[in-house]
């Protein structure tokens, strides 16, 4: 893919993930979008990179129409990772027996699942308006599920089953937008060194990271960005969910 003059728009980019892949995808020339929350430090981060900095509820269709509509003015999207997510735990019973909140269940499907969902039609929208490149190419766009789609653990069936349906709705997307040249793909992480786990004891990171078969560690957010990137510079991988994990299969609780 050629980048030069391209955009790319992350969602989550103030942090995390995000972040990493924003930087690693500026450093190849791109001018990128940091679409997160308001509270944010994106407008930072944009300065740092050189980029734009939209605030943004990925739930919103017209906030996100604003922010493809905002990227574009700067340059084709050639490249949209989305990386915007939440996962609170929480069981379907509480202590008592009783149904926990459903609008918590309803609120994490809301943003991981049908957030990606509504980044990816708008983006493609635009994307398909862009001049095709080799193999008629016209962008790539990156979702984000998590292992929790495969092996969810015990108060996780909100965050898997939006991660779950994130892996899920990714073929027949890439199958619809192939006649376009969009490649679609996934990655799964594992235990990653994200904001929420960085925030635990280091005594809870290092049991997280011995876990993991091999290498016994945290997975690291460049380690992401920089797959991220073989996706973009890989033209054939299309239509596949990676796992990034380093072996680990996640245990019951």
């Amino acid at each position: 893919m050629n980048v030069d003059g391209a955009c790319a728009l992350i969602t989550g980019g103030a942090s995390g993930l995000g972040l990493a892949t924003a930087r690693r995808l500026a450093a190849a020339g791109m001018t990128v979008a940091i679409v997160d929350l308001p509270q944010s430090v994106g407008a930072e981060v944009a300065a740092e990179l050189g980029g734009i900095f939209i605030p943004t509820d990925v739930t919103s269709a017209t906030q996100v129409r604003d922010a493809v509509s905002m990227t574009v003015a700067r340059g084709p999207i050639r490249v949209v990772v989305n990386c915007a997510g939440i996962a609170p735990p929480a069981k379907v019973l509480g202590r008592d027996g009783s149904p926990n909140s459903l609008e918590d269940f309803e609120r994490v499907i809301g943003i991981n699942l049908i957030g990606t969902y509504n980044v990816i039609s708008q983006t493609a929208s635009a994307m398909i308006e862009n001049e095709p490149g080799e193999d008629s190419d016209r962008g790539l766009i990156v979702n984000t599920a998590s292992v929790a789609a495969f092996e969810g653990q015990i108060g996780q069936p909100a965050y898997a089953a939006s991660k779950g349906g994130v892996h899920a709705m990714m073929l027949p997307i890439a199958r619809e937008l192939a006649r376009f040249g969009i490649r679609v793909m996934t990655i799964a992480p594992g235990t990653m060194e994200t904001p929420m786990l960085l925030g635990l004891p280091l005594a809870a990171q290092e049991s997280l990271g011995q876990q993991v078969p091999y290498p016994s560690r945290l997975g690291r957010a460049d380690e992401y960005a920089a797959l991220v990137m073989h996706l973009v510079e890989n033209g054939y991988l299309n239509a596949e969910t990676i796992r990034l994990d380093g072996a680990i299969r996640m245990a019951g609780r």
